[in-house]
């Protein structure tokens, strides 16, 4: 019987990681579809006969669906549990994307934009799960190499669609492509094993003292009960990822707790879309009433930072040093490359930092910061390599940072809400960054880069007020 146990317990981590891959893949599938499409857009709508107006409306529609849906749809899967509402996302981005290949007018093209900018939100919902799979120190190394899976995906992407555009009819070949891929995915997050999701953070926890002491006779005292210990305080956090993973609402106090029934194959009594409503109305308010207003301001500085750093990368190249845009192409694609296999070392970094990861996020907005200045003052093309090249790493840094810092401040029991909460700031950013860079560029090329340094200044001083603060709490949380 103990050896029976034992054997369990080898097996989970092996267990776990086919389901962290499974979900690599979908992270990989899920941008290389979508980068497909996204440079025929602006083309596709033209040839549509759109006036540039009109094609910037159209185009916008998608940044303020996201703006809105974002924190609701990632609420919603703390709600209903991950599997239901990944697959509900993509088949409905899989419809929004075949609408799109059926689209011979702006009206019909405007229509296939909806569904995709209210429920494109499977990425997130993927972030969320493997928060609730994995603890918080292997948190940073697993969203790293998820990064990395789906930002190659977005790199190869547009090859891909380039070539399927070359040939007759090659927009609507991209766009069933597209949608034919969000099956895939919804197929492959059906076949997941749920069931071993659930277990993985609940039996191993509960029974691993026991298990422990049978498998180890020989241990001394004291090492069993700080295992037991240490198992013991992150119970209720292993409770509440489990809850989220499977779709069962935390009880609110006086209120009865239900759960979604995510095996398909038994009958279960469906929740009334009023209880969904009221529970998802309740995790957004908690989270807007929280005090994390520093660190979604610091990700809202940082960003619309970067996008103002890349929002006249081309054409400023050309302005400034005579660049043509083959070679600026590969200088983006250089960066970009780098900037995805960037999350390969996010792990070690955390790990040398002693998972400080408000220590480690001020370093990487200081270094963005100073490397935005450098492109900024730039006086050679090989200032900008150099920029560069290390802006892609710090960048995919902080932005692991941010997230796993909001996860620890805000708990894995809401975490798709505040996943969701963080992409709707972001959309802030898209909505803002494009308006502040066309302003600046009024006055100089080099406007937008310095406004970025601007931005990324005040964010660097946010987290020197805030950061002893955070570590206070932390201090006084493990006391």
């Amino acid at each position: 019987m103990n050896n029976a146990k034992c054997s369990i317990l080898n097996q989970i981590p092996r267990r776990r990681t086919r389901i962290i891959q499974c979900i690599y893949v979908v992270g990989f599938m899920d941008l290389f579809a979508v980068s497909m499409i996204i440079p025929l857009l602006s083309h596709h709508v033209k040839a549509l006969g759109a006036s540039p107006t009109m094609a910037g409306l159209v185009g916008s529609t998608y940044g303020i669906l996201q703006l809105f849906s974002s924190t609701i749809v990632g609420s919603w899967s703390d709600v209903v549990g991950r599997r239901y509402s990944m697959l509900m996302c993509l088949l409905l981005s899989a419809l929004g994307y075949c609408l799109l290949g059926m689209s011979t007018s702006i009206t019909l093209f405007l229509l296939a934009r909806i569904p995709v900018g209210l429920f494109k939100h499977s990425l997130s919902i993927c972030r969320a799960l493997l928060s609730d799979l994995v603890s918080e120190v292997e948190r940073p190394l697993v969203m790293g190499h998820f990064n990395v899976a789906s930002s190659m995906g977005f790199i190869l992407g547009p090859v891909v669609g380039g070539y399927l555009t070359e040939h007759e009819g090659g927009f609507y070949i991209s766009s069933f492509t597209c949608a034919a891929i969000f099956l895939l995915n919804a197929g492959l997050v059906r076949l997941l094993p749920w069931s071993d999701a659930l277990t993985l953070r609940t039996d191993a926890n509960s029974d691993s003292s026991a298990s422990n002491a049978s498998c180890h006779d020989n241990d001394n005292h004291f090492t069993s009960t700080q295992q037991n210990c240490s198992q013991g305080n992150s119970n209720n956090q292993t409770t509440a990822s489990a809850a989220a993973v499977t779709g069962s609402v935390a009880p609110e106090k006086n209120q009865r707790s239900w759960s979604w029934d995510l095996d398909w194959g038994e009958e279960s009594l469906l929740p009334s879309a009023w209880r969904q409503l009221s529970s998802v109305g309740s995790k957004i308010s908690s989270v807007a009433s929280s005090d994390m207003w520093d660190l979604f301001l610091v990700r809202l500085l940082m960003a619309m930072a970067i996008m103002l750093y890349y929002s006249n990368f081309s054409l400023a190249m050309e302005e400034r040093f005579m660049l043509k845009p083959k070679a600026t192409g590969y200088l983006i694609s250089y960066s970009s490359t780098l900037g995805a296999l960037a999350g390969f070392l996010v792990g070690p970094i955390t790990k040398l930092y002693g998972n400080k990861m408000s220590a480690l996020l001020l370093h990487s907005s200081v270094v963005t910061c100073c490397l935005i200045l450098l492109y900024a003052a730039a006086s050679s093309v090989w200032h900008v390599l150099l920029s560069s090249t290390f802006i892609a790493i710090s960048t995919t840094i902080g932005r692991t940072c941010i997230t796993d810092l909001v996860l620890q401040k805000g708990g894995t029991h809401a975490s798709g809400t505040l996943i969701g909460a963080g992409q709707s700031v972001t959309a802030v950013g898209r909505v803002l960054a494009p308006l502040l860079s066309g302003l600046a560029q009024e006055f100089s090329p080099c406007g937008p880069p310095i406004l970025g340094v601007g931005l990324a200044l005040a964010a660097v001083v946010l987290l020197l007020v805030r950061v002893p603060k955070w570590d206070g709490r932390g201090k006084r949380k493990d006391a």
